[in-house]
């Protein structure tokens, strides 16, 4: 397969679960993805934790920073295959008119921010989250996607966003 799909990863504040996101698919994906990552309301940082997780299984995320949706709807952005809403709250907001028409998802991941930054749990959040989401994008990387009409792919996406 040629083509090369591009595909946003939105949260809240774009500073761990969508960079995970992201760092997972573009290492995964073997150059068949080219993964970006946002927030509806972007942190000053990006969480320390989601970085070391990413390094504890070999991922290099690169030049890693908070960036706003914004970035994604402005003239020079590229063309979206698919965005994949990763909180409750940026699921909640008006999704702009994003570049491309691209499918979209919802695979909801739990919030670490409802845990303090020293609370251990929050590092178990993390992992959780982590592991999950690599489910997930084996699953969405293995779909045929040259075989499947604009539907089908979102039926696909909508059912991997339902597996927990």
């Amino acid at each position: 397969m040629d083509k090369v799909f591009n595909v946003l990863f939105l949260s809240q504040r774009n500073s761990a679960r969508s960079v995970l996101a992201a760092a997972l698919l573009n290492t995964l994906g073997r150059g068949q993805f080219r993964a970006y990552s946002a927030g509806v309301r972007p942190a000053p940082s990006v969480d320390p934790i989601a970085m070391d997780l990413l390094a504890h299984v070999g991922v290099a995320p690169g030049g890693v920073r908070p960036k706003s949706c914004d970035e994604f709807i402005d003239n020079g952005a590229p063309a979206l295959d698919f965005v994949f809403t990763l909180s409750d709250t940026a699921a909640g907001e008006a999704p702009p008119l994003w570049p491309g028409h691209p499918v979209t998802g919802h695979w909801r991941c739990e919030d670490p921010e409802k845990f303090a930054p020293d609370d251990p749990e929050r590092r178990l959040s993390l992992i959780r989250t982590r592991a999950g989401l690599e489910r997930r994008l084996r699953v969405f990387m293995n779909l045929p996607f040259a075989a499947l009409d604009r539907m089908s792919l979102q039926q696909h996406v909508d059912g991997i966003g339902r597996e927990e």
